[in-house]
């Protein structure tokens, strides 16, 4: 009985242990996955459920953000907005096949391609970022992380399902990947300017979705918002998904844009907290809004104006899990990632587990009045299931015990509605579920069957 007892608990030290050793290869390398969950004394069963039960809480449930259309398409909506977004069209998509749920994704692309996609004109190969449920248009330009996850789910199928069931996975990814290359266009004229940027752009211009000097991936690949980059939208493992899989003839140019965005997060990264701006300027500043004729000149050596793309935000909060991923996957930025995941972790830490909140400048101040992003019809800070999934995520790289308070957290909670009504079955639900994959060791790199 004694000896029973001893051996129990050195199990209990090595489960322990286990759970506080981040690995130092990527699955590139190795095909191998960690399920922190287990690691830390989950029951493999009860980690099975919870994953199926946070799957069918987008998919399928009650709250669900997935619906389809006749019989053969669907889509995610970012339902308290009414639309549907390349953003969760895309991570739709990237779900479905690391579930190999199949049909949910080929009927995700159909509609994705029947109504975002350009097929002619100067955006050709481009996604219209946003549109009604019906695919009516909202906005005819890209966000150009919509096209980044499509490019790699669809390489993903092409792995996993092979090109001849239907669709061509990887036709279709090199068609958008040829279509992102540098062309000349000339913008469309519009009523005002890119909004709070100042006026539009006239004459030629070039459209991009990695801007062509830094390597880096654009916030939008046209006007305004090719001029800068959002954190949120770097995760170097996707690059070198094309460059091993797509077949496009550019392996070396997507290494090359891998390693510049492993770079790029080392500065736009505040190195005391841990916090990123949810717009950066290419050489990692945050932006600052631009002066326009009117306005009062600053004195010399003020402060920054404030503006919320210089804070962390729900943007920012995808950054976390995106660098867990590559941390994953490839490894190649290993001891800066480790280190990285432990000081973000140490910040929120040190504003509570349970109370931190959606929000901060990046040095861990709070915003101030039109500074907190609103969402769903509130202007307020919350502590947002979306942003606790994604510090929990971060767990994958940090040694310090503090990790497994981080994933417990997770673990527990509850996505429901706040006691003043506001839900987010979207973008907190999404970000839920792949936080759920990754510390599940059910995130991966789906090579070629």
């Amino acid at each position: 009985m004694k000896k029973t007892i001893i051996l129990a608990f050195m199990t209990m030290l090595t489960i322990q242990a286990m759970a506080l050793t981040p690995w130092t290869k990527g699955a590139f390398d190795t095909n191998l996955y960690r399920n922190l969950f287990v690691e830390m004394g989950y029951p493999q069963a009860d980690v099975d459920a919870k994953l199926k039960e946070v799957f069918n809480d987008v998919f399928r449930g009650p709250n669900k953000v997935y619906f389809e259309v006749g019989d053969s398409m669907g889509y995610v909506s970012d339902v308290k907005n009414h639309d549907a977004r390349t953003e969760g069209m895309s991570y739709g998509m990237m779900i479905a096949v690391q579930f190999g749920e199949k049909d949910i994704f080929d009927r995700l692309w159909r509609w994705s391609k029947k109504y975002m996609q350009h097929q002619d004109g100067s955006r050709k190969g481009y996604f219209a970022w946003s549109c009604k449920t019906d695919g009516t248009r909202n906005a005819q330009g890209a966000a150009s992380d919509g096209e980044l996850y499509f490019i790699t789910a669809l390489i993903f199928a092409s792995n996993r399902w092979g090109n001849d069931t239907g669709i061509d996975y990887k036709k279709e990814a090199q068609f958008i990947l040829d279509c992102i290359q540098p062309k000349e266009y000339t913008p469309e004229p519009r009523q005002g300017g890119f909004p709070g940027f100042g006026p539009q752009q006239t004459g030629p211009q070039q459209m991009y979705l990695i801007d062509p000097e830094t390597k880096l991936i654009t916030f939008t690949p046209d006007g305004f918002g090719q001029r800068f980059t959002d954190p949120s939208y770097h995760i170097p493992a996707f690059y070198e998904v094309w460059a091993k899989w797509a077949d496009d003839g550019r392996s070396d140019y997507w290494y090359e844009c891998a390693q510049k965005s492993r770079e790029f997060l080392h500065k736009c990264i505040n190195p005391q907290t841990g916090l990123n701006a949810d717009n950066c300027n290419y050489d990692g500043s945050e932006m600052q809004m631009p002066r326009f004729p009117g306005m009062p000149q600053r004195p010399e050596g003020a402060a920054p104006r404030r503006n919320g793309n210089n804070n962390f935000r729900y943007d920012s909060w995808r950054v976390p899990m995106n660098i867990t991923l590559d941390y994953e996957w490839s490894c190649a930025d290993g001891e800066w990632q480790r280190q990285y995941g432990e000081t973000i972790q140490d910040f929120f830490y040190s504003q509570g587990v349970n109370t931190f909140v959606d929000q901060y400048r990046t040095d861990g101040t709070l915003p101030e009045g039109n500074e907190i992003l609103q969402a769903g019809g509130f202007r307020k800070l919350r502590h947002s299931i979306g942003l606790v999934a994604t510090v929990a995520a971060a767990s994958m790289m940090c040694s310090s015990n503090k990790s497994k308070e981080f994933v417990d957290a997770l673990w527990n909670a509850k996505h429901v509605p706040f006691e003043d009504g506001y839900f987010d079955a979207y973008y907190d639900g999404l970000l839920r579920l792949f936080a759920f994959m990754h510390l599940s060791g059910n995130y991966r790199i789906i090579i070629p069957q």
